[in-house]
């Protein structure tokens, strides 16, 4: 894979990231409620856990679908930024604010790192997004197919550590703060939003980002 590629690939994974979502809520919850340690584990729980399952399942899935028949890869690489699109527009013209639970029970950090995977396997938002964006920083023509979701789902889950371990750490302070200001979290929403926007209308003009 192309290192220009890939390290585009990282910037846009981590902006889109960075808006609160179901993960992050359930990560600021667990920090303010319980501690940082009991955040990072179901941090822990949310990517490496749950990548266990989803990039094996994503990788064959798909290269199998590229052996089959490349303009059906083709019509997933459009739909994915048509996707992309929808969950942008979604993001800037939200206007209820998300609750976030605070839950004040006692956790282990076992118990918080599986409930953390469960939560991610069965949110369809994880998979359906590395389903639409993944395929878009693919090359069916510069090696294994299999291999590159593999590295980019790898990446994503990474960066994904790193953004909801910021989370983890912050939420004891900063997750409040933000948790009690709905007007910072809207705007952090929308700017990401139209960014995604953007990326999604560049991958359908461009078709995808491997030509």
């Amino acid at each position: 894979m192309d290192s220009a590629l890939w390290i585009a690939f990282v910037g846009t994974v981590i902006v889109m990231q960075m808006p609160p979502g179901p993960d992050s809520m359930l990560v600021m919850a667990r920090g303010i409620g319980q501690g940082r340690l009991v955040a990072l584990f179901t941090v822990l729980g949310m990517t490496a856990g749950a990548g266990m399952v989803q990039l094996p399942l994503l990788a064959l899935g798909v290269s199998s679908l590229v052996r089959a028949s490349p303009f059906a890869f083709a019509m997933l690489q459009w739909l994915g930024a048509a996707y992309l699109v929808w969950i942008g527009l979604r993001l800037v013209f939200r206007t209820k604010d998300m609750p976030v639970q605070q839950i004040v029970h006692g956790i282990s950090p076992f118990v918080a790192a599986r409930e953390g995977m469960i939560a991610n396997l069965i949110n369809p938002w994880p998979i359906t997004f590395m389903v639409a964006f993944l395929p878009q920083f693919i090359d069916a023509h510069a090696g294994s197919v299999g291999l590159q979701l593999l590295v980019l789902g790898a990446t994503q889950k990474m960066t994904g550590a790193l953004v909801l371990g910021a989370y983890a750490v912050a939420s004891g302070s900063l997750g409040s703060w933000i948790m009690k200001r709905p007007r910072v979290r809207l705007w952090q929403q929308r700017v990401a939003g139209f960014f995604i926007v953007g990326l999604g209308i560049r991958m359908a003009l461009g078709g995808g980002a491997s030509r």
